[in-house]
């Protein structure tokens, strides 16, 4: 399948087709959403190599994760969202080695960057944000500036509220949140909006507990029974990090403590544990599949100068309610 190919089944020209493809030319956007979707039922794939000529390009963009993310659910589906929405741009991915591949000699192997949940004090970060390629960050990057960057940001702080609201309208009284420790936006939001909640709601304070930025199930469990064993009148648990609520269902469970009538339990990352728990856990759905895909698609934009390299796009979120808050 070749240009044109796409070109005939389309009714335009193959120049069309390429510039449409590629985003540059002045193709009506209508003709270019035709010429993908054209593409995309053709099966066509641009040839990475030829393209990456033309540009004088590698063709290929790196995607940073946080070191924990290789047993985090959320940041695989995030990797493989990013990973196809680059690839319909004839774009590959390249995933970076946490603590490695920073500096001038990363210019010159890829033509931009993913930097997904950066943190603040990460050398690594410092070290790809001045790498000399343009950088997409999901989520913003909290550091001291080392040059432009775009961003693909969720509204962390109205999530926490919304579960936290929805926790107050289920009866809880004294709510509590494991937070994730670390200096990203996503951690220092969930912090900040804990610390402010009680207070607009005329009501005592949310009581915090710091846990690793990616804790396991058993250390969330650990956290909990500590909580619970300290402020008996707890009752209800916010778990922060991706997959870590079961533990928190594990030390109810230990207590004596019913999830869903005398603890409700909530997520800040929907996924297969909260999903499969028993009782579901409720949880914020951040769509990471689609996050993925909104980052590369900036990144892409970036490259191809349809967006500046300071573009910031909004991510929207769910709240899925089920029976460990007594609801769905």
């Amino acid at each position: 399948m070749n240009l044109v190919d796409v070109a005939r089944a389309a009714g335009v020209s193959k120049s069309t087709v390429s510039d449409a493809l590629q985003g540059s030319g002045r193709v009506a956007e209508a003709t270019r959403e035709r010429v993908r979707e054209v593409a995309r039922e053709l099966g066509y794939r641009p040839n990475s190599a030829a393209r990456s000529l033309r540009r004088a390009g590698t063709g290929a963009v790196g995607l940073h994760l946080p070191q924990t993310a290789t047993r985090l659910d959320y940041y695989m589906r995030l990797a493989f969202g990013a990973a196809a929405r680059a690839q319909e741009d004839g774009l590959d991915v390249v995933l970076l080695a946490p603590a490695g591949g920073t500096g001038g000699p990363l210019a010159s192997r890829v033509d931009g960057l993913l930097v997904i949940d950066p943190e603040a004090g990460d050398e690594t970060v410092h070290g790809l944000l001045g790498a000399g390629v343009p950088v997409v960050t999901g989520e913003r990057y909290l550091g001291p500036a080392s040059g432009p960057s775009g961003a693909v940001v969720c509204d962390n702080a109205a999530s926490l509220t919304a579960l936290l609201d929805h926790l107050g309208a289920r009866g809880a009284r004294r709510p509590a949140l494991l937070a994730p420790a670390g200096s990203s936006a996503w951690a220092t939001a969930l912090r900040e909006t804990a610390g402010t909640w009680g207070r607009d709601n005329g009501g005592t304070p949310v009581a915090v507990r710091t846990v690793p930025f990616a804790a396991t199930p058993a250390e969330a469990e650990a956290a909990t029974r500590r909580l619970l064993t300290e402020e008996p009148d707890i009752d209800a648990v916010v778990c922060a990090p991706d997959g870590a609520a079961p533990g928190v269902l594990q030390a109810a469970a230990a207590l004596g403590r019913e999830a869903g009538r005398d603890l409700l339990v909530a997520s800040c990352v929907d996924g297969v544990t909260t999903r499969g728990a028993i009782p579901p856990v409720t949880a914020v759905d951040l769509r990471p599949t689609d996050y993925g895909r909104a980052c590369a698609e900036l990144l892409s934009d970036i490259l191809a100068d349809r967006a500046p390299r300071d573009a910031v796009r909004h991510h929207d979120w769910t709240l899925r309610t089920r029976a460990s808050t007594g609801a769905g």
